[in-house]
């Protein structure tokens, strides 16, 4: 599907609905700029916790063009709920029933409606204008859109010298056990095809799940391009994130992926062998 829709139609072929969509005669797509009609509805996914003061700040940078919010509420105790409900009336709100960034992200995508899943944080330091960037990679042929903060054009207003370092010692680690390009490893803003989440099987709870995501996408063979994001400081509140123990997790994750990885070349392996002794039929 191309990025940019040029319909070869007369104006008698369309029809423009109440909600901005234009009707076509190959189907129904929505203008999201000047260059851009899309087809397949994009559901945004974001799990809070107490995010109350952030949620205006994140909803206002949210396209009107979207087909849904989802917002995972992992058991707030302020009135995250009800800000999210009064600045966007539509929204869909999921509690969640385990712990973790992971878990409530996997909680939020099987609320999902969507053909197109966004990730986006309750902390305000994701752009939603971005989100453009991300579906037109998609619609454009990409299986997964990865935010990167130091990818040409890309910035962080949030990452301290340590974190910068651990961030590239262990998206170096990514790239050369996995065979991937990656120019960053720990970033929540993400977009893929719904599909993906059948290649990937994701089954952590905790802040590692980024990392899970953009190992399993390229063990997959999916194709990743990687977006520049600006990732703005968190407006209010303080973060969960702990550099030193959440980067032992993230460690961990990739030491697993790769042990698992080469668990299944040792049994491919046995099976060639006992396949071309005949017993294996």
């Amino acid at each position: 599907m191309s990025s940019v829709l040029r319909p070869a139609i007369s104006d008698t072929d369309t029809a423009e609905e109440p909600d901005g969509t234009i009707t076509v005669a190959s189907g129904t797509y929505r203008p999201v700029s000047t260059h851009l009609a899309i087809a397949p509805p994009v559901s945004v996914v974001i799990p809070a916790m107490n995010e109350a003061e952030n949620l205006p700040y994140v909803f206002k940078t949210l396209p009107d063009w979207i087909h849904e919010v989802v917002l995972v509420d992992g058991n707030s105790t302020d009135n995250t709920v009800e800000v999210a409900r009064e600045v966007w009336p539509g929204v869909k709100v999921v509690p969640q029933q385990g712990k973790g960034k992971g878990d409530a992200l996997i909680t939020g995508f099987e609320a999902c409606t969507g053909d197109i899943i966004v990730m986006v944080d309750a902390d305000g330091s994701a752009d939603g204008h971005e989100i453009l960037s991300y579906v037109s990679a998609l619609v454009s042929g990409a299986d997964f859109a990865k935010g990167s903060r130091f990818a040409n054009g890309g910035a962080t207003d949030d990452m301290t010298l340590i974190r910068k370092f651990g961030n590239w010692a262990l998206c170096t680690v990514v790239n050369r056990k996995f065979g991937a390009r990656y120019t960053d490893l720990c970033y929540g803003y993400n977009a893929f095809w719904r599909h993906c989440l059948d290649k990937i099987d994701l089954d952590c709870t905790g802040f590692e799940v980024e990392t899970l995501m953009n190992i399993r996408v390229v063990k997959a063979g999916l194709r990743v391009q990687e977006i520049p994001s600006h990732e703005y400081l968190r407006i209010h509140g303080a973060s969960n994130l702990r550099a030193v123990r959440d980067g032992l997790r993230v460690l961990r994750v990739i030491l697993k992926e790769r042990s698992n990885r080469r668990a299944l070349r040792r049994r491919s392996h046995a099976t060639m062998l006992l396949s071309g002794r005949g017993e294996v039929s």
